[in-house]
């Protein structure tokens, strides 16, 4: 089994790399979340990687974070979830913020991830609930003070009323360019875009 590569990004695509390992290229699936991290082709990239192995295919997942393998492989632990599956709902939405949504039983979360229907949710939330190690429950905290403004804004958001996948867009859009905004101020630049939407 291949559980880590260490090389170059050979291709690069959406939800799929190849790594160029002295010369080998592996065809890995990987989330959204690592493709946008692991650089143009040609950069060095290290991968932790869960082998799936059926009687017709053997694929190679890969994960920038120990935290995203984890919960890959705790998602394909549940009844109906198969890996690709579990990389979609991986791609839409961040690994911490999965786990919060586990532990609060957010299941109008979860169904905003696209191919997440409500039997999915339910099921992901049923499963995993208990089954997340202390490890990946201290990950579930914020990580950091922007984390943290992101999900008091869509915790007022969701509140007020705006759907969770319009929230998330709105967010999207104001977070990268305001590290040390308030809260106040970004709020009502959110609900500016949300009322225009």
């Amino acid at each position: 089994m291949i559980g880590h590569l260490r090389g170059r990004v050979f291709e690069k695509h959406p939800n799929r790399l190849i790594i160029d390992v002295a010369g080998v290229g592996y065809d890995v699936l990987v989330p959204l979340s690592t493709f946008y991290t692991c650089g143009d082709p040609g950069s060095e990239l290290s991968l932790r990687i869960h082998t799936h192995v059926r009687e017709d295919q053997l694929a190679l997942y890969g994960f920038a974070t120990p935290l995203e393998l984890a919960m890959f492989e705790r998602l394909i632990a549940v009844s109906g979830i198969g890996p690709k599956l579990a990389l979609a709902v991986l791609s839409g939405i961040e690994t911490r913020e999965l786990v919060g949504a586990i532990q609060r039983n957010d299941r109008a979360r979860l169904t905003a991830i696209p191919g997440v229907g409500k039997k999915t949710a339910e099921r992901i939330c049923v499963e995993l609930r208990d089954r997340l190690p202390k490890a990946i429950e201290a990950a579930g905290a914020p990580a950091s003070p922007a984390d943290a403004l992101r999900d008091d804004l869509a915790s007022a958001l969701v509140n007020l009323g705006y759907h969770r996948q319009a929230i998330d867009k709105a967010i999207d859009k104001l977070m990268p360019a305001s590290a040390d905004a308030r809260f106040e101020d970004l709020l009502r630049l959110a609900l500016k875009d949300l009322s225009r939407g």
